[in-house]
């Protein structure tokens, strides 16, 4: 080619570029995942899992262990797995060597067919019932994880960070007057500056419900349950005015993180790991009902498909993962932990949900029983149906597919008959 027409070339190239749409994409950024925890005797297997997330409309997912059959099940669906590093891992994984074995053996032979976003290190380990032996391996653990992520050339895909329950918190309320316990600050602070280092997200799991459980004469259920038409409640404090518990409860977490360390503030986004209702409960737990279950399931769903962020942080959409995939049979506690599903084993729907997603969400703690990691969350420290992916939605996604393959043909076509006239 001659080398006016090459420079010519090199010269319009950005500007022909920026007139092409961005190359499509088999999935979204969705911002709603969702849980699945394994700590049943009756579930479905991991294979059938990715079709039923198709029904429900959710594109990410969050799993609290690394088991190569259900990391092997999600592989070439575009679906975005946040894997867990389960708590009695933590000290192997403390050590480059065990961090460096842990990711080679298991998230390794996944890639690149399994979408992995994610390692969560433990679950609630400061507050959990194993803090006292385990809160010391968690930073090390984060730590020498992203090291081997990043001497594998994986740090830019995969994050590391963990997620912790909202007990971390000395006071929640107003928001504007949260902060981190004291005990807590030694280890909380560092891992705040890791978080603002590495880009990764402080992740909380948050529940309105135990909030109101605990003292259902004080918390408006209505309030808790995220109905768009409650008149909310004002923080003193910041002037800033919550519609609903969730985001209350959010941006109390970007408080405590400001007053424990302002500079990671400015960097650290906070999501919440886990949330939702449980559809049945023991006699004493109030407000767990299908019910009520469909209605905060539902208003989260709404929440977060608006994509916009809290009164504190209103530019950053809130990220959400909803728990739980499946109401688990072998989980310890109160009736109320096996009952947070929103699908029942038989792969049929514990309830009817109050709305449905929209079709831009689509993206294409510790016992282990029957497979999975047990969550105890914090106990002792108009539409319905599901939206379904249409063929519409479908056929808009072959269509630019087709539009942009187009528009590369004409640009490349305009470019040789430059070439040839400057030739």
């Amino acid at each position: 080619m001659p080398t006016r027409a090459m420079a010519a070339v090199l010269q319009l190239l950005p500007a022909l570029l920026l007139l092409l749409p961005s190359t499509p994409e088999a999935t979204s950024s969705a911002l709603l995942g969702i849980s699945y925890g394994r700590v049943g005797n009756n579930l479905p297997p991991a294979t059938s899992v990715p079709q039923i997330l198709g029904s429900l409309g959710v594109g990410r997912v969050r799993l609290y262990d690394a088991d190569p059959t259900t990391i092997r099940a999600f592989a070439n669906t575009g679906i975005e797995l946040a894997v867990g590093v389960p708590d009695e891992c933590l000290a192997t994984v403390s050590t480059p060597t065990g961090a460096a074995s842990w990711v080679h053996a298991n998230i390794a032979p996944a890639l690149p067919a399994t979408k992995i976003a994610f390692l969560t290190v433990g679950n609630e380990v400061l507050t959990g019932a194993n803090s006292s032996s385990l809160s010391r391996y968690l930073l090390p653990a984060m730590q020498c994880l992203h090291d081997a992520l990043a001497q594998a050339g994986l740090d830019k895909q995969i994050a590391v960070t963990t997620a912790h329950n909202l007990g971390v918190l000395a006071t929640s309320y107003p928001p504007s007057s949260a902060y981190f316990r004291k005990d807590l600050l030694p280890m909380l602070c560092p891992i705040l500056d890791f978080h603002a280092r590495a880009g990764s997200p402080f992740l909380v799991n948050a529940y309105p419900y135990f909030a109101y459980a605990g003292e259902p004469t004080g918390v408006e259920l209505q309030y808790a349950l995220l109905e768009p038409g409650h008149a909310g409640v004002a923080d003193p404090g910041s002037g800033l005015h919550y519609t609903n518990m969730l985001v209350a409860q959010v941006d109390a977490v970007y408080h405590a993180i400001a007053a424990a360390n302002s500079a990671a503030a400015r960097a650290v986004e906070v999501r919440v790991s886990e949330t939702g209702w449980p559809s049945a409960g023991d006699a004493n737990e109030t407000g767990a009902s299908p019910q009520n279950a469909a209605r905060y399931n539902g208003n989260v769903m709404r929440l977060v498909a608006q994509g916009k962020g809290t009164p504190l942080r209103p530019t950053v959409p809130l990220r959400v993962y909803m728990f739980a995939l499946f109401n688990e049979n072998m989980k310890p506690g109160p009736t109320s932990e096996r009952n947070y599903g929103l699908f029942k084993p038989d792969g049929t729907p514990a309830y009817e949900l109050s709305y449905r997603l929209p079709q831009d969400n689509t993206s294409p703690s510790s016992v282990t029983a029957g497979g999975g990691v047990y969550n105890a969350h914090g106990y002792g420290s108009e539409n319905g149906g599901y939206y379904s992916i249409s063929a519409a939605s479908k056929a808009t996604m072959v269509s630019s597919a087709l539009l942009y393959s187009v528009l590369l043909q004409i640009v490349a076509f305009g470019f040789v008959r430059m070439v040839l006239a400057l030739g």
